[in-house]
């Protein structure tokens, strides 16, 4: 099981889509919040997404397409 911490910042168009949630349910991957600062224009949020590894990159893929700026804290692989 991979673990995977990045930075995703949000523009003012996005801010009150429901993208965190919807990338849990879309793929196989746990997210956790551990820190965020939204706002009316602007956001961001530290998110863990765990799971395997294609699934995380998936889900990565998935947030840049939808205009998210996805950047990595780091990485961690748990066996």
């Amino acid at each position: 099981m991979a673990s995977f911490k990045i930075r995703l910042s949000f523009p003012e168009e996005k801010i009150k889509e429901p993208i965190i949630y919807n990338i849990g349910h879309e793929f196989k991957v746990v997210t956790n919040i551990r820190r965020a600062d939204v706002r009316e224009k602007t956001g961001w949020v530290e998110l863990e997404l765990t799971g395997d590894p294609a699934e995380i990159d998936s889900a990565v893929k998935s947030l840049k397409l939808k205009g998210v700026k996805v950047e990595p804290i780091e990485r961690n692989i748990i066996e």
